[in-house]
Order: C-alpha cells, then sequence, then structure tokens
C-alpha cells in the first residue's frame, strides 16, 4: 500500500480522489447559493429570523441552507474540507514540479489521448489552481469569516441575514466581473479534472471515456451556472429591488 500511494500512479489516484470530493462540495455549495435565486421567485429573498435559531419558521430557503451549513455536523467536516483542499493543491504542485524536472519543462502529468493533452486547460492546471486558490482567499473574507468564523472561533462579527452579504459583495460591479472571471477558471480546471479523475482510477476506455467527458461537461456547467446566477441575481436584487441597509 505504502508503495502504491508513494508511486506516480499513486500521487495520481490520491489528486484524483481528492478532487472528487472537492467537486462533491462545490455540487453542494453552488446548489445552496442557488436556492437565493429560487427565494427571488417565491418573494422570500432577504427574509430572515433576527435570532440565532437555526431553521427558524418563515426563513427563505437560502437561509435553511446556510443554516443547514452551520449544524455540528457540516462544523465537524470544515477541517476536512480544509485538509482536502491542502491534499489536492499540494500533490497538484508536487506532480507539476515532478513533471517539468522530469521532461526539462513546463507541462502537466501525461494523458493518453493527444487531444486532452493539447487543450489549453490541460496544460495550465496549475496556473488554473493557483488563481482559483488566490481568489478562495478573497472569497471567504466576504463570507466565511463573516458567518462560519465567528461560529466556531467566536472571532469579529456574525452576520445573521446571509442575503445581505450576497448584495454587500455582488452588489460591487467590479467584484462582481472578478467573481465572473473566478468561475471561468473554475469552470476550466473542474471541467478538465473531472474526466482526468475518471482517467486515473481506470476509465479511460474510448467508449467509456467519451461519456465521461459529456458527463463532466454537464456537471461542471451546472455547478458553475448555478455560482454565476447566485452572483448576477444578487447584483439585480441590490440595485433594483432590495434596498441595502
Amino acid at each position: 500500500m505504502a508503495n502504491f500511494l508513494t508511486s506516480s500512479i499513486g500521487k495520481k489516484f490520491i489528486q484524483a480522489i481528492s478532487g472528487a470530493f472537492l467537486v462533491i462540495f462545490m455540487l453542494l455549495h453552488s446548489t445552496i447559493n442557488f436556492f437565493s435565486v429560487i427565494d427571488s421567485f417565491t418573494g422570500r429573498f432577504g427574509i430572515a429570523a433576527d435570532d440565532d435559531v437555526l431553521f427558524s419558521a418563515g426563513d427563505g430557503l437560502f437561509k435553511w441552507g446556510c443554516d443547514f451549513m452551520s449544524t455540528p455536523v457540516i462544523s465537524i467536516m470544515v477541517p476536512v474540507l480544509a485538509l482536502g483542499f491542502l491534499v489536492h493543491i499540494l500533490y497538484g504542485c508536487y506532480l507539476t514540479w515532478c513533471n517539468i524536472k522530469a521532461r526539462g519543462g513546463y507541462k502537466r502529468y501525461e494523458v493518453s489521448s493527444k487531444a486532452a493533452a493539447d487543450s489549453w486547460s490541460a496544460r495550465n492546471m496549475l496556473v488554473l489552481g493557483l488563481v482559483i486558490l488566490g481568489f478562495l482567499m478573497f472569497h471567504l473574507t466576504h463570507f466565511w469569516a463573516k458567518m462560519q468564523l465567528p461560529e466556531l472561533f467566536g472571532i469579529g462579527n456574525y452576520e445573521n441575514n446571509p442575503y445581505l452579504l450576497l448584495m454587500t459583495t455582488f452588489g460591487n460591479p467590479w467584484i462582481l466581473c472578478g467573481y465572473l472571471l473566478w468561475f471561468a477558471a473554475l469552470w476550466l480546471h473542474m471541467a478538465h479534472g473531472f474526466w482526468s479523475m475518471f482517467q486515473t482510477v481506470g476509465w479511460n476506455n474510448q467508449t467509456w471515456f467519451k461519456r465521461v467527458k459529456v458527463i463532466g461537461i454537464i456537471v461542471v456547467s451546472l455547478i458553475v451556472a448555478m455560482f454565476v446566477a447566485t452572483a448576477i441575481n444578487a447584483f439585480i436584487q441590490a440595485h433594483f429591488i432590495q434596498q441595502i441597509m
């Protein structure tokens, strides 16, 4: 087992598994965010009880989703999620460094398909990953630092109305544009990473490989589309419908 984990295939396998974990989280995260868009159509956008009770009656669907993310089980998962990000980032950097050293130039780790290797995102996974990581730090200061962080460690002021955070953040057109560029980088990184993950675990025959690539594009496009819809909807709410207090 130890030899497998230290082998080239084993390292890629760890990268693939950590990537799969993050895709699942992104799907959950984007779905909860999209609840705010649904709230806009049901007339419940902005409704959040001014109390510390989880799942208060009358709260909007998005507020309920945020309350779910504040439950003890999810709070316990935060360090696990952080570890998953750390493993994925470190192994991604390590694999890239190994290939630079082995091949004498900057290339991503080898794939069996020349078409796959020739794609821009395939050749720039490290660059995309670093862009995503940099903006992730920026993103955490907008939401996690104002909601989960005060709850976990008692640091700073806790914001009980997640709708207000959405409008304050995405109501700024420059920040909105930055997020949209981030979502584009996220799509490129995840679209390549999705099929690469299945290729690593052996699903690389001609029949399944084509299907997995199509499924990956659909899943990743759905995730990013929900993020984009959330951001644009919050901008519209902030400037044309809601009144930011």
